[in-house]
């Protein structure tokens, strides 16, 4: 039989939060509740009785509480089969009378630990009881609704009202998933801690937030994605963001907030076609259209700044899919409204990925995130000529460009301001020339320009073509066995270089 009557209820949660309606709703029916310790008075204090867990077991609870519900009469309450001849029979001769309908919100394992919980307590956090009740009761969801988390209450608490108490196959069905993703995320968090030095090679992440989108990378591929996107951003106006709306705010946040002074990125296909810092955000806008006027049509925009009119008033001007900021003024965001379909984000607080993951051959490769910016500190002169004050802003500038775009990369830029760059090329030649004929066709001077690279130069080619195109300075990890070449020919031609010691592949 699929309907079930609810006649008796295990309630064991730590977190009582809206559970008022769902005790009302069951006591009115004449639902019998079954409890313990802090949630048996929460529920005898609205006015109802309960059956102590204790009375049940012969036990009281054990252990700091550590042992309460472990036992045969409830778990037998639970498991047994109500269709099994064999299970009603032992039921009824060792009085284990069925439980319907169980209620658990586990100890906040995560939220100790992630509040710098002391060992002690993060252990004492770890549900064993309440995991164990949703397991067991999730298992015979042909005979018992389990409810998981608080976060289901109000699902609970709708299922009661249409079904007067009662609940069929499908809806216990539909809550045992649900119950079993909390017991994996759970144990899931409960591994991480145990395995924070990644001694045991076993890759786990749970994500228990997710949302459809419209389709993948293409049309014709289907896409999710998996996070809560609301805590870093808050949408304001617009379509609803895309899988390639995603991967490029992320880009375009990563980029941005590498400045602290006043900046404005540009971004197509996770590339940057314009970077630049000013005194206002319409400068930095600005100057970073400048570097590509064409690109920057469909791009997606983001500043580290406020956005005001001024500002607004030139951005309307631009067909743009995205704009990120970390507020705007109430004129400012009254026009950029205008495009009904333009995307408007609040960024609420720093991007801040300590790990990278991807999936490919069959599994998954996992790194730590690039959190290394190159400064002043960092730079080694290998040159007889060492680059002024200005050349090394403009070399720092364009080192954490380089450092966010798709390898090979070649960045040419001057103080505060993207002139050009090349992008994914096959070689290091390819990406500077890819770079200076961009810079050309849009009438961008390089004399006195700085280039940066991701990677270190195998050979004397890179810096021979720039100090041909008029640039003095340039940045480089350093490494290869032909670094000599390259500082051979900037030492016979006067030009500035320096090494930094870290490579900044992306791929």
């Amino acid at each position: 039989m699929s309907a079930r009557k609810i006649s008796r209820a295990l309630i064991s949660v730590y977190n009582k939060e809206n559970l008022d309606p769902i005790v009302h709703l069951l006591g009115k029916a004449g639902v019998e509740f079954v409890s313990t310790g802090g949630t048996q008075q929460y529920i005898e204090k609205l006015g109802y009785k309960v059956v102590p867990v204790e009375s049940l077991t012969g036990y009281p609870s054990i252990f700091g509480g550590r042992v309460k519900t472990l036992h045969p009469a409830i778990f037998g309450g639970i498991l047994y089969r109500r269709d099994e001849a064999g299970d009603l029979k032992e039921a009824k001769e060792h009085k284990i009378e069925s439980i319907d309908l169980v209620i658990v919100d586990l100890y906040p394992f995560e939220e100790t630990v992630a509040a710098g919980g002391t060992p002690e307590a993060i252990i004492e956090k770890i549900d064993i009881g309440g995991i164990s009740l949703i397991r067991g009761a999730a298992k015979n969801f042909n005979d018992v609704l389990i409810v998981s988390s608080r976060n289901q209450y109000g699902k609970l608490q709708q299922l009661l009202e249409s079904k007067n108490c009662s609940s069929d196959l499908t809806d216990r069905k539909a809550f045992a998933a649900l119950a079993f993703d909390v017991t994996s995320h759970y144990d899931s968090a409960i591994f991480a801690y145990f395995n924070q030095d990644k001694e045991i090679p076993s890759f786990k992440k749970s994500i228990q937030q997710g949302r459809t989108l419209r389709y993948g990378e293409n049309p014709h591929q289907q896409g999710k994605f998996y996070g809560n996107l609301e805590d870093l951003l808050t949408q304001l106006h617009g379509k609803e963001l895309s899988y390639n709306n995603l991967v490029d705010v992320d880009a375009a946040i990563n980029l941005v907030q590498e400045f602290d002074e006043t900046a404005f990125v540009i971004i197509k296909h996770t590339n940057a076609c314009g970077v630049a810092t000013g005194s206002s955000v319409k400068e930095a806008y600005l100057k970073a259209f400048a570097a590509d006027t064409v690109s920057a049509f469909g791009g997606v925009l983001a500043t580290n700044k406020p956005v005001d009119l001024a500002a607004a008033e030139e951005l309307n001007k631009l067909f743009f899919e995205i704009l990120i900021a970390p507020s705007y003024h109430d004129d400012a965001l009254e026009l950029l409204k205008s495009k009904k379909n333009r995307m408007l984000l609040v960024q609420r607080k720093p991007l801040n990925e300590q790990v990278q993951f991807k999936s490919l051959l069959n599994g998954v490769i996992e790194q730590d995130a690039d959190k290394k910016t190159d400064s002043k500190a960092d730079l080694k002169v290998v040159t007889k000529v060492a680059p002024s004050a200005d050349q090394v802003d403009a070399l720092l500038f364009a080192s954490k460009i380089a450092k966010h775009t798709k390898s090979n990369t070649i960045v040419l830029a001057v103080e505060g301001q993207l002139l050009a760059s090349g992008v994914g090329q096959t070689s290091r030649v390819d990406a500077l020339r890819q770079a200076i004929e961009k810079a050309k066709a849009f009438n961008l001077s390089l004399k006195g320009a700085v280039m940066a690279s991701d990677a270190f130069f195998p050979f004397a080619d890179c810096v021979e073509i720039a100090d041909k195109e008029g640039i003095k300075a340039v940045i480089q990890p350093g490494g290869s066995v032909r670094d000599q070449d390259s500082i051979d020919y900037c030492d016979a031609h006067g030009m500035a270089m320096v090494f930094t010691g870290t490579r900044h592949f992306k791929h």
